[in-house]
């Protein structure tokens, strides 16, 4: 969850680490921090609790030389947010510094042993102990930074992304990555490292992706060497060529990443579709499933694991693909997936889902169905990421890089690319008829346009959300395809307003929620005019009923319901299967004017981070 920049090279290092961290700071902003090795081998390290900006100033009053640096920004998971417990951890003899993102689960068995060699923890973070089994091996075997780390990594039980400098050596950077992810940007004569690319863009767009149990060592004026840490022997060195750019990574006049993300989903959803839908829309082609026919052809069942977003896009899959490829589907949440002793053979398909593609609960999700036989399909967004390079096959989402925390155009990317698979493998197995195809795939074609039109709801919902800014709980109701719709509407306004808000099967609220309603309870309530219209009406009756504000989201010249609910915004009406692109537009902005007329971070939620790459 954490972020890592590092640089080697000619040119001063604080200034890139510092531009690094600002675009790496959607991973984790609780406090930050930077090491420094000068051209005579001195360490200096800042450290502040909070966002990159505190480091700054921290920073400002001391040394920031050097052309070799680490840093990192933290999403606290051992010790709270503090100046101690912020990374670079610096070893007890003062000599090696280290960053580090993931879960070193043994550290405590660690911990008691070192304490008994003397060793003593200001900190109470699992990293420290990290780099002080690395100073403990390099003292007693008299070994290289290198081998200690090595040899270290070789005792620890978890997941790590390591940066590792030493003092006196202004000329060697030591990293390595096992669960959780690692980039190295290669220069003319510079190299950067990084969690994800953000930070290299820019500098250079040629990238190494380090795999699984892989420890580099890039020294100045020298060739990078790669090698397995199990083994010692060199792995291959695969330079990829990076396909962002900065204008990406920039808010692009709006005033935050995420209302700029919202508006963006009219032109990545053409990004996403493009190619994958035939002129006449009688077809979906998709190349992971071209590839993979035989596959598709024998399942008998599929299983979607995901988190948070990603596990209501799931839902709306499942929906999709049996209605459209008669196959029976199971939506697992990843992270009880991987303990739940999951049944699976050859003939089962399971679907990992992630934005980011590294996230950790997925990722082991995939290796357990693997190791079951099962073939495992990726929808991610992340080129190159661990979660594509770990399955059988995949789509990318392709909706460009996702700063803002709370998600919004990459859950239409899943819902849109889920979409394409379940016609794709639909037409494959012969379970969906051509009219139904080209009616569903003529309205995605025009998908992009729709949701500009939904946009146009954005004053609307503005002034709305100033009637509900100091509401206290929400309900978010919906029925078929839009219970998922539901639940992914009160997740954005939990994640960025902090008011606590469920979503439900509108059927459902009978069986319990209904003893909330009164009249500080805003229901939310998705009804378009679909087969199950005239069901969901009579939830809206019901809450009005016992004095609950209604706010509805209707299709367009539904005017019905303005006799009923308090407020209805319209949306362009779509096939049923369709609904979610649509109906999450307003939900997305509703969270988005709540949180910003609270005055919260909406880009930067307190306690939640982008990228989950720990259990």
């Amino acid at each position: 969850m954490c972020g890592i920049v590092g640089y080697l090279g000619s040119n001063g290092a604080y200034e890139i680490l510092i531009q690094g961290l600002k675009r790496l700071e959607y991973r984790g902003y609780d406090s930050a921090g930077v090491a420094l090795v000068t051209c005579d081998g001195s360490l200096n390290v800042h450290k502040a609790r909070g966002k990159v900006a505190n480091l700054e100033q921290t920073a400002a009053a001391g040394c920031t030389e050097g052309s070799l640096g680490i840093a990192h920004t933290r999403w606290a998971t051992h010790g709270e947010p503090n100046d101690i417990n912020a990374h670079p951890h610096v070893s007890q003899s003062g000599e090696i510094a280290l960053v580090h993102n993931g879960t070193i689960e043994n550290y405590s068995v660690l911990k008691e042993a070192l304490t008994e060699h003397g060793y003593s923890f200001k900190s109470e973070t699992d990293t420290e102990v990290l780099v002080q089994l690395i100073d403990y091996i390099k003292l007693t075997s008299s070994c290289s930074l290198v081998e200690a780390v090595r040899e270290a990594l070789l005792q620890v039980e978890g997941a790590y992304a390591v940066a590792v400098v030493e003092k006196g050596d202004p000329d060697t950077l030591v990293v390595a990555r096992k669960s959780s992810p690692l980039v190295i940007g290669v220069g003319e004569g510079e190299t950067f490292i990084a969690s994800d690319a953000t930070p290299i863009i820019g500098y250079t767009d040629k990238v190494i992706y380090l795999k699984d149990n892989e420890i580099a060592v890039i020294r100045r004026n020298e060739p990078l060497s790669i090698v397995s840490i199990d083994s010692n022997a060199p792995s291959e060195i695969d330079i990829q060529k990076l396909k962002l750019s900065l204008a990406q990574l920039e808010k692009g006049g709006y005033d935050t990443f995420m209302l700029k993300e919202i508006f963006e989903q009219p032109s990545t959803l053409r990004d996403c579709l493009r190619g994958r839908i035939t002129d006449d829309c009688s077809r979906v082609v998709l190349s992971g499933v071209e590839l993979n026919k035989e596959r598709f052809l024998k399942a008998e069942r599929i299983t979607l694991v995901a988190c948070g977003t990603s596990w209501h896009a799931a839902l709306i899959g499942k929906r999709l693909i049996q209605d459209f490829c008669q196959i029976p589907v199971e939506v697992e949440y990843a992270s009880e997936f991987r303990y739940g002793n999951p049944v699976l053979n050859e003939k089962d398909i399971v679907i990992s889902i992630s934005q980011s593609g590294e996230t950790a609960d997925t990722l082991a999700a995939i290796q357990l169905a693997k190791e079951k036989g099962a073939f495992v399909y990726g929808v991610c967004n992340v080129v190159g990421a661990s979660i594509p390079r770990a399955t059988d096959s995949g789509t990318y989402i392709h909706v460009g890089p996702e700063i803002g925390v709370a998600s919004t155009k990459a859950f239409t990317g899943q819902v849109t690319v889920l979409t394409l698979f379940a016609l794709a493998v639909g037409q494959l197995r012969g379970a969906i008829d051509t009219d139904t195809v080209r009616e569903v795939a003529t309205a995605l074609k025009a998908m992009p346009e729709i949701i500009e039109e939904t946009l146009k709801c954005d004053p609307e919902v503005q002034t709305l959300s100033r009637i509900f800014t100091y509401a206290h709980n929400f309900l978010y109701l919906g029925r078929g395809y839009n219970y998922p719709t539901a639940l992914e509407g009160a997740l954005k306004l939990k994640e960025i307003s902090y008011i606590h808000a469920e979503g439900y099967p509108a059927a459902e609220m009978k069986h319990g929620p209904i003893a909330l309603i009164d009249h500080e309870m805003p229901s939310v309530i998705i009804a378009p005019s679909d087969s199950l219209y005239d069901k969901i009406i009579s939830n809206v009756q019901q809450v009005k009923s016992r004095g609950g504000a209604v706010v509805a989201i209707v299709s367009k010249g539904n005017t019905a319901m303005n006799d009923i609910a308090d407020f209805c915004i319209e949306i362009p009406s779509v096939p049923e299967c369709l609904t979610p692109l649509v109906a999450s537009i307003p939900l997305q902005l509703l969270a988005y004017y709540i949180a910003v007329g609270k005055g919260k971070d909406v880009d930067q939620p307190r306690n939640l981070a982008k990228s989950v790459t720990v259990e």
